[in-house]
């Protein structure tokens, strides 16, 4: 019984990398934003909101958190199932079932 609840892990975990690691070849946001001057760790979601609209990537998600100031951050899909304990440092960029990106928030 253990190994299959091992495997079910392993599975999950997997599809959800596999999910993170999709490159759609989207370019980088210009130099002209304004980048965050946030240095409490703490997340401002205003400043991820440029990321709206545009398809999810991980340069997106990389620019979208160093930009917010939180320390990590996510793509939440529609479907995804995901841990709901709020952390004020994690960006969540929620995207729609094509992945562009619907909404920016804190937790």
């Amino acid at each position: 019984m253990p190994w299959k609840l091992a495997s079910l892990g392993a599975i999950f975990a997997v599809s959800l990398l596999a999910g993170c690691s999709t490159n759609t070849g989207s370019a980088p946001a210009s130099s002209s934003e304004p980048v965050s001057q946030n240095d409490s760790g703490r997340c401002e979601a205003k400043g991820a909101e440029f990321a709206i609209g545009k398809q999810a990537s991980v340069e997106l998600l990389e620019q979208a958190r160093s930009r917010s100031g939180a320390q990590a951050a996510r793509v939440v899909g529609p479907d995804d199932m995901i841990t709901l304990e709020y952390r004020s440092d994690r960006l969540n960029l929620n995207a729609d079932r094509t992945g562009k990106i619907e909404r920016v928030n804190c937790g």
